[in-house]
């Protein structure tokens, strides 16, 4: 996102009650970058530069540095996808095809999911379950929503995201999109 689109979209988010702090520091994303083990996309980076949204279940990532429950809790966001994942393989038989062939022994099947799931892109946490991909390292990754493997496009890009989650419309000053970008495995198994 451009300036002018990331002063509309954190206006429009103030309006739907998200509070702000001032954003991230370069020395605060590189201490998270480093604590959490990620790298936050262009278009991602530059909002939470702009300000940080730090209500409505945003991941209060300044928090995350000061506080030991809240550096828990955007861990426990980071790893999310793949625990949701081990659920539906334990509870709901789920396999994909390119794992190959599924054990009749579930801590086997956990362990050939992690081998995998290592090599997909980082799904980082937005607000709630809705996560963007760190690869690639772009702007405009679309958006999903990842509740075990139900995943979905929440958003073409984080702007869209954002008026989709929040309900309002995004001027002139944003082009549409009609396809999102394909992301390695999260676009393959969404929804």
């Amino acid at each position: 996102m451009k300036h002018a689109q990331t002063i509309e979209i954190i206006r429009k988010l103030k309006a739907k009650k998200v509070k702000f702090e001032h954003g991230l520091s370069d020395e605060e994303v590189q201490q998270i970058e480093n604590k959490f083990n990620l790298k936050f996309p262009p278009d991602l980076l530059y909002f939470l530069q702009k300000e940080l949204p730090v209500s409505n279940d945003f991941v209060n990532w300044r928090s995350g540095l000061k506080s030991k429950s809240e550096a828990i809790a955007i861990r426990k966001k980071l790893d999310w996808p793949f625990n949701g994942m081990v659920f539906d393989i334990e509870k709901n038989g789920f396999w994909i095809e390119e794992w190959g062939t599924k054990s009749d022994n579930v801590s086997e099947n956990i362990a050939t999911a992690k081998r995998h799931y290592k090599t997909y892109p980082k799904m980082i946490p937005i607000r709630s379950h809705r996560y963007i991909p760190s690869k690639p390292y772009k702007a405009a990754n679309p958006v999903f929503s990842i509740y075990q493997t139900d995943i979905i496009y929440y958003g073409y890009d984080l702007a869209h995201y954002f008026a989709h989650e929040f309900r309002f419309e995004l001027s002139d000053k944003f082009s549409e999109i009609d396809e999102p970008r394909f992301i390695e495995f999260w676009g393959d198994i969404q929804s």
